[in-house]
């Protein structure tokens, strides 16, 4: 067994198998979007679908369909596809101890070192430290590529060394708490903060959970109240090993500047090949604070508005004291909504970017069910700024670029983290 494979299950019958092929094969060239590629010719991946289509239904174990299947999705050339079961435990390092790990050259070779641990997930309750390499899991080595996975619900004995050379074993408890609505993952701690000077507040935001954001805004609201409260006038906000998420990040934009601003728009395909203007898109402007106007949303947009295409525009929060005094903190692992933030913020130079450019993968995904217990999940609306460009499969370019370097990081200094407040300050 592979590290951190899915628990045993029952295997597919041909008929599985042959059904959701058939499914997928269909819903793709529906409903599937590739802004980078807007004009995409789903032909040459549908006689793929049909060339593979034998092996994979007549040959293959559930593993090896899987595997198919994903390699399918993978040929499409975007983001935020995913093939799944609904019971699957075999979750990659992000999703499951809530780290992200970057390939590195060590004495023995390539390993995976840890660079962003977020606080509270089950590497930081582990004491795993950003620049320790990662040696083995449950005694058997991981070397990259081969993907780091842990199982969700299950207790990991894990073995990290320094760059050194120095090794210890830790036990890593992943929390049986998947999220709704997503691939297999375990949500992280979306939202920690702390002054880190005088005037210096730092806002670190790892998700944007629930796809409403009622709760994540009050949140929100608590944490600047809280920093305004200790004299705060300069902003921090760590956007690194970001995966994304709802409508939650539309407060995070809201304040960054006091009115009301087009941030960007969303459009289906269907949309995009009729044809819009993206003044007319039905906008955004407002997380729902009360139940009633939960409810409104969800009638505006379960039976009037059906067509996910959309402009998002701020909230208009006011004047803040932080306010042309921001800086955004992002790096490879910044995905989804944090792009929309870090580009937002560019655009309209409203904060000073610090770090490496961000994912590039900015879609808007749903959910499919399939039969067996199986789910596809794919882009179904594209993501513009409001002056149009696609940052899909190009990224965020930070304004200060700068890295942590494997051994900074080793000796436990955060150089990314010490720019920004030295271009902070500045500000």
């Amino acid at each position: 067994m592979s590290i951190g494979q899915s628990i045993s299950r029952l295997p597919l019958t041909r008929e599985n198998r042959a059904t959701i092929l058939t499914t997928i094969r269909k819903l793709v060239p529906e409903r599937h979007i590739n802004v980078s590629n807007p004009n995409q010719d789903y032909g040459p991946w549908l006689a793929l679908v049909d060339k593979l289509t034998p092996h994979l239904v007549d040959d293959a174990d559930t593993e090896t369909f899987e595997a198919g299947v994903i390699e399918l999705l993978r040929a499409l050339g975007s983001s935020h596809t995913a093939f799944f079961h609904q019971h699957s435990n075999g979750v990659p390092a992000l999703g499951s101890i809530n780290a992200t790990l970057r390939a590195v050259d060590a004495a023995d070779g390539k390993r995976w070192m840890f660079l962003d641990v977020i606080e509270d997930g089950a590497a930081f309750r582990a004491g795993i430290l950003p620049g320790e390499l990662l040696f083995s899991i449950d005694s058997i080595p991981v070397v990259p590529p081969q993907s780091a996975n842990f199982q969700i619900g299950a207790s990991h004995q894990v073995e990290v060394e320094t760059l050194a050379g120095a090794k210890r074993q830790v036990t890593v408890e992943v929390p049986n708490r998947a999220a709704k609505d997503r691939p297999p993952m375990v949500e992280p701690r979306s939202l920690s903060y702390r002054m880190l000077a005088p005037e210096v507040g730092l806002v670190r935001v790892a998700t944007f959970p629930g796809a409403v954001g009622q709760s994540f805004a009050r949140d929100l609201d608590h944490v600047i109240s809280n920093l305004k409260s200790n004299r705060m006038r300069r902003l921090i906000v760590d956007l690194r090993g970001n995966i994304g998420g709802g409508l939650g990040s539309l407060r995070l934009l809201s304040y960054l500047c006091p009115g009301k601003m087009e941030i960007g728009y969303s459009v289906t395909r269907r949309r995009l090949q009729k044809g819009y203007k993206k003044e007319k898109l039905t906008r955004i402007g407002k997380i729902p604070a009360t139940k009633a106007e939960l409810l409104l949303m969800a009638v505006r947009f379960k039976v009037f508005q059906r067509d996910r295409s959309m402009t998002l525009v701020t909230e208009g929060l006011g004047p803040q004291p932080f306010h042309s005094r921001i800086v955004i903190l992002i790096n490879e692992y910044a995905r989804s909504g944090a792009e929309m933030v870090a580009s937002f913020a560019k655009e309209n130079r409203l904060a000073t970017l610090v770090g490496t450019k961000t994912a590039g993968e900015v879609l808007g995904a749903a959910n499919f069910t399939l039969t067996a217990g199986y789910i596809l999940r794919m882009p179904v609306t594209g993501w513009y700024t409001w002056q149009g460009e696609c940052i899909e499969g190009k990224g965020v370019e930070p304004d200060v670029a700068i890295d942590n370097t494997p051994e900074s990081l080793a000796s436990g200094v955060d150089t990314q983290l010490t720019k920004a407040i030295e271009v902070v300050q500045a500000l």
